[in-house]
């Protein structure tokens, strides 16, 4: 239940819509419910700000969907990261309101009607292949409510590309940008701007790039001050911190 249903049921007892008792029914699923395959943790968006995600690996079709369609009976927003497109199909078919984005390998429950997300967060890939773990991050942010912005492509090996974009790069409140292979693009962004930088190290490249590990590594080793490295390939992560730090940021620019 998130503070919104939570206010919602609140009201609806003082102004005599529901019992007290009717209420407390509704409140014994706090702090979670138990599906006997998953517990959901139906309390924490009331900490957190952001209801529990689904991690799809590992799950049945119909595992991930009954917790999705459980969750959506509490918040109005649903994540579900690294899902199958199997696992989407089945969601869709019991959830019509859920989408499936295929790029961020996450599956969506939100309202069609929208307000404008914060802006303020610019995403930024070394290349094409870094964009699975790049839209993970986006996604995440906007499920949160805030509004990303874009630039695709402009890693170190053609620098011109990166440079063409400053303006927009001094124009964040907070930047994520996701590399692989040598991971050398967070560095280069951290030194041009003001912004704090998430840097999501991605597994693409050759062999001695270990899966994301030399990324990792050389991310972790910044030169450039105001970087904070999420672990290989951690879009979630990278997004639910990005938004969360614009979140705290001043009057929208």
């Amino acid at each position: 239940m998130d503070e919104t249903r939570l206010r919602t049921l609140l009201a609806q007892v003082r102004d005599g819509i529901l019992t007290e008792e009717q209420a407390l029914a509704q409140l014994r699923m706090l702090p979670y419910e138990d599906l006997e395959y998953a517990r959901l943790d139906t309390h924490r968006a009331l900490r957190t700000g952001m209801p529990e995600t689904v991690y799809c690996p590992g799950k049945t079709p119909a595992q991930v969907a009954g917790i999705i369609a459980r969750l959506a009976e509490h918040h109005s927003h649903v994540l579900a990261t690294r899902a199958s497109e199997e696992q989407a199909e089945v969601v869709v078919a019991r959830l019509p309101a859920a989408a499936y984005h295929p790029v961020a390998r996450a599956i969506t429950v939100r309202p069609a009607a929208e307000a404008p997300g914060r802006p303020g967060i610019l995403l930024l890939t070394a290349g094409t292949s870094d964009l699975p773990v790049a839209e993970e991050a986006a996604l995440t942010a906007e499920m949160m409510g805030h509004a990303v912005q874009r630039v695709i492509d402009v890693g170190v090996a053609g620098l011109h590309r990166l440079l063409d974009t400053l303006p927009a790069l001094r124009a964040a409140r907070v930047l994520v940008v996701a590399a692989g292979m040598e991971g050398a693009l967070p560095s280069v962004v951290a030194g041009l701007v003001r912004a704090p930088v998430v840097a999501v190290p991605t597994s693409t490249g050759y062999g001695a790039s270990f899966g994301g590990l030399a990324a990792l590594l050389a991310m972790l080793n910044s030169c450039a001050p105001g970087v904070a490295v999420v672990n290989i390939d951690n879009g979630f992560g990278a997004g639910r911190l990005a938004a969360m730090i614009n979140a705290l940021g001043g009057e929208d620019r």
